[in-house]
């Protein structure tokens, strides 16, 4: 697996990492709860058929302390706004996981002429209290780790230290980026997003991990119903809330198919 191509951007006065590989089309990837401290198997599948741009979202990992200076809802969308467009994504097809996939909806819903075709992994931003998601913030790191991916050694590998970085930095840049989606979306996770949803006009895919305990699976027909475009829903069975994790190939063949 090669590493991506790097480059850096300013979003609001902080430098943010922008990746990119592959050839054909655009697709962009706004990452899940923790971001993307390393480049993984599911981009390389995407970036097999296409250019896969992977901006990181303020304060995840190669976001820098973006997400301190992002004190409302509508900082964090003009912030995704200005990413996108300074990543070349402007117009693109675009797929997101968990909270980045909420801003991915958010950005086809506000700006509808930004995303041709969407793909959201079990997005944040509805709350329902009869089937109330997990609060990922109250976990202690073992829970947490069984709710994000079916199994737990797949978000160690993750976010463990790799050779060389530093070891004072690398665990202070993985406890940011809880603390930037904490900014968005804690404590309930609801964003209103049920609001701007029927906004949506982009053709959306849902994409939801069978065994996703974090925001249940049941919330793929909450977000399918609200919608305000054509969508279509797939469970991804042995996945969990970060299913591009637990089955890369299968969730980046139904992107690809997607927006082909």
């Amino acid at each position: 697996m090669s590493e991506p191509d790097t480059a850096t951007v300013d979003i609001n006065g902080f430098p943010t990492r922008i990746w990119r590989k592959g050839s054909g089309p655009l697709l962009g990837f706004l990452a899940g709860f923790g971001g993307l401290p390393r480049w993984v198997p599911f981009l390389d599948r995407l970036a097999e058929r296409r250019t896969v741009v992977v901006p990181s979202l303020p304060g995840f990992p190669g976001g820098d302390r973006g997400h301190s200076v992002l004190d409302s809802h509508l900082d964090w969308l003009l912030a995704t706004r200005h990413l996108l467009q300074a990543a070349g994504l402007d117009g693109a097809d675009l797929a997101g996981s968990s909270v980045g996939a909420s801003l991915a909806a958010e950005m086809a819903a506000v700006w509808p002429q930004s995303v041709k075709r969407l793909a959201l992994i079990a997005p944040f931003g509805l709350f329902d209290e009869q089937d109330p998601p997990q609060d990922p913030w109250a976990q202690k790191p073992d829970v947490l780790a069984a709710l994000l991916t079916a199994d737990p050694e797949t978000w160690k590998a993750l976010k463990a230290m790799p050779e060389g970085a530093n070891s004072v930095e690398w665990p202070v840049e993985q406890t940011r980026a809880a603390e930037a989606a904490a900014r968005i979306f804690w404590p309930l996770g609801d964003t209103r997003l049920a609001k701007r949803l029927p906004l949506v006009r982009a053709p959306t895919l849902l994409l939801w991990g069978e065994q996703d305990r974090l925001v249940p699976s049941s919330y793929a027909r909450r977000f399918a119903e609200r919608l305000g475009g054509p969508n279509e829903t797939r469970i991804i069975p042995g996945a969990a809330h970060l299913a591009e994790l637990d089955r890369p190939d299968e969730v980046a063949r139904a992107v690809l198919h997607w927006t082909n």
